[in-house]
């Protein structure tokens, strides 16, 4: 791969950083946020490192990637990989029988650009959170999942009620379906192709 070199910049402070990344259309990024009560929620409840992904493309000769953030945006490469703990992230890639999806896939993503942040986690198209952007982006291009939809309630949730009860604004939903960020990861037409500072021996 060639080197990308990356610009940061962090709390006012500005440094190149050279990460050996070559980005692809349609790669999909996989990070451990800053720690947080929600992101520790969802690292534990699926006995994962991955708390957030999104979808790289190209636009207007620069890469981004498409997230479900506070919103459905669009953000610099750079800024991406910055933010993850320790910068690190995973790389994972359509195995090539699937590529041929990959405009249709960032088209129905970029369709969503807007859309306010789930808290919820609810498979609907009102609100959307991370996975489910490129989970959604893929099915609406292929008929196909990418990735299984696990239920709730057999899950880790346990240690994490109170969490999960303070942003449910009521009881554990335990049967509600979502996509996990590990569980996208584990999509039979991905492959990682590349680690960087990002333990992932658990993502099976």
């Amino acid at each position: 791969m060639l080197g990308l070199i990356v610009f940061v910049s962090i709390n006012g402070a500005s440094y190149f950083k050279d990460v050996d990344y070559a980005p692809e259309e349609g790669d999909i990024l996989f990070q451990s946020l800053p720690h947080s009560r929600l992101v520790d929620a969802i690292e534990g409840v699926t006995d994962s490192p991955y708390s957030h992904c999104g979808i790289v493309s190209e636009r207007q000769g620069r890469w981004v990637v498409y997230e479900a953030l506070k919103d459905v945006r669009a953000t610099p490469l750079p800024e991406f990989l910055s933010r993850g703990r320790k910068q690190g992230f995973a790389v994972y890639r359509l195995k090539p029988k699937f590529r041929k999806h990959i405009p249709d896939t960032i088209k129905h993503v970029r369709s969503l650009l807007g859309r306010p942040y789930d808290v919820r986690y609810r498979m609907d198209d009102q609100y959307i959170y991370c996975s489910e952007l490129v989970f959604k982006g893929y099915q609406k291009a292929t008929g196909d999942e990418l990735g299984k939809l696990v239920r709730l309630g057999d899950m880790n949730w346990r240690p994490y009620r109170s969490t999960i009860e303070f942003y449910e604004n009521g009881p554990v939903p335990h049967d509600r379906k979502m996509i996990t960020p590990r569980d996208l990861a584990k999509a039979r037409q991905l492959k990682l192709v590349q680690s960087h500072n990002l333990t992932i021996a658990n993502v099976k």
